[in-house]
């Protein structure tokens, strides 16, 4: 989060072998060419969504990602790769879908800045991927806060003591967590709005794994990797032996059997476990008579990702334990972790946790994470940012009961701030029906942040984040929440311009009967 003046992208490191052509103008609505005739609708939803992006402070910063030597292949321009990813998580599209309907949409092309419609392919596929890489969460998460704020200060402009909403006027936060700031606020500034905070776990795109078919995968991606190193060898000497058939037949003995018992599954994870252990130890053999440089960079990542797998499945079948710390769940996806939820029907997920923010129906990400973590931890951060956000405190904070620990209470009470729950200690034998009134308020408040929750998985794919990077997972969700936002800007939009129209139409109507 950054004050009025702060800069978006500021952790980037400037790209290498790219560099950047500034726009010199944005396109104008009214300068749009068709060379079929006709023109753009100004009511179109493209057309409004693009004014509510501040695209000339976007591109400024986005520039200082590449490296200004003039060398190099010339990047596409901001516009055109924020336009394309949210383009793609608004109408749902795989990244070919996302490229062939701005070559035949001009309200997408316009979108994504151009001055005319063109009929040739606006850039590659493959863009998509780099344009998720540049755009991570943090730097999304930076663009949700521009544009928030550019349309909170289009509404409201001055605040009290005609300072700007929004400045960040508040303290920081030392090594306490708690604000330099004194008080619950002071006369300008006193706790304003509603703050609800809760974390949810957005699922990766990840077979259920077990242990017995994790080490499988493990065994046969090995086998793969020894063909690879011996390749080079062949007429020199013999192929080491796998044993990948009698492997095979092992791990569909057990896993073809209705009722495995615990017994059988310990003794199929050791032979798989064995097996794995003699492929290893080929592959080093084989590495110091040729090379690993044979490796492709996927196979060599494989290499590193196995030799973790079969360290933990061996202490843990040898501790007789179901746990270990950086528990790898898949190959393909060493980052994700399993997050126990206790959730009815589910009690583990696999992907990264996210703990966000909600004001007035808009969604901010305060933290991601692919390791699990106590929400309540962050509500201090959380309170802070929304200091930070609007220039005040919240006059309450409605969370779940696991916020209500005793640090989190000091904070808010320190500050004026009601935080939503019951007391801790043992209930009340006699809840006062003012309490217990204002309880049921704080849960029905509380709902708005789960229905958020709801809507980024069944519509915009939180449910299920099919990114196979963790950065770019990471710019999946990122982009969801921003997009989220975006919807109910728009809503405000279209909700505000028919309200004036609404009352145009009965001034004109009062105007004509009394003229008459």
């Amino acid at each position: 989060m950054q004050g009025k003046r702060g800069k978006i992208f500021k952790n980037r490191a400037p790209g290498r072998g790219v560099i950047y052509r500034k726009q010199q103008k944005q396109p104008e609505f009214e300068d749009f060419y068709l060379p079929f005739g006709g023109k753009l609708r100004s009511d179109n939803r493209w057309v409004k969504l693009a004014k509510l992006i501040p695209w000339g402070e976007i591109e400024e910063q986005y520039a200082e990602h590449f490296a200004d030597s003039g060398m190099g292949a010339p990047a596409k321009a901001a516009r055109i790769a924020l336009g394309a990813l949210i383009i793609q998580e608004k109408l749902g599209l795989t990244d070919e879908e996302t490229v062939a309907q701005i070559q035949e949409n001009p309200y997408l092309q316009y979108f994504i800045g151009y001055g005319s419609y063109r009929e040739e392919e606006p850039f590659h596929e493959t863009m998509m991927v780099h344009f998720r890489k540049r755009l991570n969460l943090g730097e999304l998460g930076e663009i949700n806060e521009l544009i928030h704020r550019r349309y909170r200060e289009s509404k409201r402009p001055k605040g009290r003591g005609g300072k700007a909403r929004g400045s960040g006027s508040g303290g920081s936060i030392g090594d306490t967590g708690y604000s330099t700031g004194d008080g619950s606020g002071d006369e300008e500034n006193p706790n304003q709005g509603k703050l609800i905070v809760d974390a949810s776990c957005t699922p990766a795109d990840i077979r259920y794994p077990t242990d017995l078919g994790l080490l499988n995968e493990a065994r046969e991606k090995s086998e793969g990797i020894i063909d690879r190193l011996h390749k080079p060898l062949r007429g020199e000497e013999a192929k080491p032996r796998t044993y990948r058939e009698r492997a095979r037949r092992d791990y569909l003995k057990a896993t073809k059997k209705r009722n495995l018992g615990g017994k059988e599954l310990r003794k199929a994870i050791g032979k798989q476990l064995r097996y794995l252990r003699r492929d290893l130890g080929h592959i080093e053999r084989l590495a110091e008579k040729s090379s690993l440089e044979l490796l492709s960079r996927r196979e060599y990542r494989n290499f590193l990702v196995i030799g973790g797998v079969y360290r933990q499945q061996k202490w843990m079948y040898e501790e007789g334990s179901r746990r270990v710390d950086d528990r790898i769940v898949s190959i393909s996806q060493p980052h994700v972790r399993p997050m126990v939820r206790g959730k009815a029907g589910v009690p583990v997920e696999f992907g990264a946790k996210i703990s966000v923010s909600l004001v007035e129906g808009y969604t901010f990400i305060d933290r991601m994470s692919w390791d699990n973590f106590n929400e309540s931890g962050e509500l201090i951060k959380q309170i802070e940012g929304y200091r930070q956000r609007f220039g005040y405190y919240p006059e309450s904070v409605h969370a779940d009961r696991i916020y209500r620990n005793r640090d989190n209470l000091k904070y808010c009470a320190l500050h004026g701030i009601r935080l939503s729950g019951p007391k801790l200690g043992r209930p009340k034998r006699v809840v006062d029906p003012a309490e217990r009134k204002q309880m049921r308020e704080d849960e029905l408040e509380r709902n708005a942040v789960e229905g958020k929750f709801g809507q980024g998985k069944r519509r915009y794919g939180l449910g299920l984040v099919r990114a196979k990077l963790a950065e770019t997972s990471g710019s999946m969700i990122g982009m969801a929440v921003l997009v989220m936002n975006l919807e109910k800007l728009l809503r405000e939009v279209f909700w505000l311009m028919w309200k004036i129209t609404r009352i145009a139409v009965l001034y004109c109507a009062q105007w004509s009967f009394c003229g008459n």
